[in-house]
C-alpha cells in the first residue's frame, strides 16, 4: 500500500482532491466565523449588558476550553471511527451551539454556549488538518494544511464586514444566527462531497475499507486495489496508539516542543483576536474603525499562512515559522505603543498578524508531519489542546492585566514575549523527510 500513497505522491493533483481542500477550507471559514463572532459582538454585548473587563475575559475564554475540550477529548475518536463521522457530529453541535447563543439572556447562558460550540470547532479542527493532510501529495503538504487554515482568518474577515453592516442596525444577536445558519447550510456538503481519508481506510482498515478505498481511488483516476495490506505492514514507524504514543522515545521531545510553541503562540494570538476591536476603542476610535482593525487583523492573517506555506519547503517549515514569531514579537510592540494615524494603525495590525497567525498556522502543518496516520488526529487535537490552555489564559490575563489599571502599551509588549518563546520552541523541532 505504501505503493499507492507514494503514486498518489507523485501524481498531478485531481478533483477530489481540490474538492476535499474546499470543502475544509469552507469548514474553516466557518470555524472564523463561530469563533470571532463573540469579538466584535462584544463591544455591544458590554455596552448592554454593563460588563466588566474581567467577565468578558471569561466569556471570551469559555469557547476556547470547549475547544480544548473538543481537541483533547473527542477529536482522538477520529483516528478509531473516521475524519468524516467526527466532523459531521461537530457541525450538528456548533450550528446548536451558535443559534442558541442569539438567544442568551445572561452572562451564564452566553458562557455555557459558547462552551458547547467550542467543544465542537475543537473536536472538527484536529479531524480537518489529518483529513486534508492525508490527501495532500507530499509536496504540497505544507501549502494544503496553510490554506486550509488561512479559511479561518477569511471567515473572521467576512464577519467583521457583517458586524459593521448588521450591529448598527440589528444588534449582535443576528451575527449568532447568521453564523448558525451558514454551519448548517455545511452539513449536506460534508455529507455529499467530502469522502472518508483514504489513508485512514488504508491503514485503519474500518468495515467496508476495501470498497470505499477503491471508489476513492477510482475517482482520483487510480487503480483498484485487491486486497488492503496486512495492518502490520502499513504500519509507520511508532507502534501503537493513542496519547502514550505521543510520549514514546522518538516523539517525547518533539511533542512537547510542539506543545509549548502551540501554548505560547495560542496566548498572544488569542489576545490579539480576542481584545483588538474592543481595545482599539479604548483607545479613541470610532466604531467603525475598530471593526476594520480587526478585518486588517484577519487580512493579514490569511496573506500570512498562504505565504509560510510557500515558501516553507524552500527554506525549512520550522525554520521559516520560528523567524515569522520573531518579527511578529516585534510588529506587536510596535502596534501597542504607536500613537499613529487610523491609516498607520490599520497597517500596523495587518502587518503583526500577517507574522503571528502566519507562523502559528504553520504549527499545524508541523503537527500533521510529525504524527503517522495511526496517531496523527489524537497528536494534532493534542497539540491543539495543550496550545488551547494558552487561548484559555491569554483574554483571562488581558482582562485581569486591563482590569487593575495596567496600560495598553504594557499589555501588548508583555504579550510579546510568547512569540519568543513559541520561535525557539518551534526551531527545536526535527521533522521527518516525508509526512506519511
Amino acid at each position: 500500500m505504501a505503493n499507492t500513497l507514494e503514486l498518489i505522491d507523485e501524481s498531478k493533483l485531481t478533483g477530489l482532491q481540490i474538492t476535499v481542500l474546499a470543502v475544509c477550507f469552507f469548514l474553516n471559514m466557518l470555524d472564523g466565523m463561530d469563533v470571532l463572532a463573540i469579538s466584535f459582538a462584544a463591544p455591544a454585548i458590554s455596552d448592554e449588558w454593563t460588563i466588566s473587563p474581567e467577565s468578558l475575559g471569561v466569556v471570551f475564554s469559555a469557547a476556547l476550553v470547549g475547544m480544548t475540550v473538543g481537541a483533547i477529548f473527542v477529536s482522538p475518536y477520529s483516528d478509531a471511527i473516521g475524519r468524516r463521522k467526527i466532523m459531521l457530529a461537530s457541525l450538528v453541535l456548533i450550528a446548536s451551539g451558535m443559534l442558541a447563543t442569539s438567544h442568551a439572556e445572561s452572562v451564564l447562558q452566553l458562557i455555557i454556549l459558547r462552551f458547547a460550540a467550542g467543544v465542537g470547532i475543537g473536536s472538527m479542527l484536529a479531524s480537518m488538518t489529518s483529513m486534508v493532510s492525508e490527501y495532500a501529495p507530499d509536496r504540497l503538504r505544507n501549502l494544503f494544511i496553510l490554506i486550509l487554515h488561512a479559511g479561518y482568518p477569511v471567515g473572521a474577515m467576512l464577519t467583521g464586514f457583517m458586524a459593521a453592516d448588521l450591529l448598527p442596525a440589528y444588534g449582535w444577536r443576528v451575527l449568532f444566527t447568521v453564523a448558525g445558519c451558514a454551519t448548517l447550510i455545511a452539513l449536506p456538503l460534508v455529507y455529499f462531497l467530502l469522502p472518508e481519508s483514504l489513508e485512514f481506510l488504508i491503514k485503519q482498515q474500518p468495515d467496508r475499507a476495501l470498497p470505499k478505498a477503491n471508489a476513492i481511488l477510482s475517482k482520483m483516476g487510480h487503480p483498484h486495489l485487491t486486497a488492503l495490506p496486512n495492518r502490520a505492514s502499513s504500519s509507520g514507524n511508532v507502534g501503537g496508539s493513542g496519547v502514550s504514543v505521543l510520549f514514546s522515545e522518538s516523539l517525547r521531545l518533539k511533542t512537547l516542543n510542539l506543545w509549548m510553541a502551540f501554548f505560547m503562540s495560542f496566548a498572544t494570538l488569542y489576545f490579539l483576536v480576542s481584545w483588538v476591536v474592543k481595545l482599539a476603542i479604548d483607545s479613541g476610535l470610532a466604531l467603525e474603525n475598530a471593526i476594520y482593525a480587526g478585518v486588517c487583523l484577519n487580512l493579514g492573517a490569511f496573506f500570512g499562512s498562504i505565504s509560510l506555506g510557500a515558501v516553507s519547503n524552500r527554506f525549512g517549515l520550522t525554520k521559516i515559522i520560528a523567524l515569522f514569531f520573531l518579527i511578529g514579537a516585534i510588529f506587536t510592540v510596535t502596534y501597542g505603543t504607536s500613537n499613529v494615524t487610523v491609516a498607520w494603525k490599520l497597517t500596523l495590525v495587518f502587518l503583526l498578524m500577517y507574522f503571528v497567525q502566519g507562523a502559528f498556522t504553520g504549527l499545524y502543518a508541523v503537527a500533521a508531519r510529525l504524527y503517522d496516520t495511526e496517531i496523527r488526529t489524537t497528536g494534532v487535537g493534542w497539540a491543539i489542546g495543550a496550545g488551547r490552555l494558552g487561548a484559555i489564559f491569554g483574554p483571562i490575563i488581558a482582562g485581569l492585566l486591563l482590569g487593575a489599571g495596567v496600560s495598553i502599551d504594557w499589555t501588548f509588549i508583555l504579550f510579546s514575549l510568547p512569540l519568543i518563546f513559541a520561535a525557539f520552541f518551534a526551531k527545536s523541532i526535527s521533522l521527518p523527510q516525508q509526512g506519511r
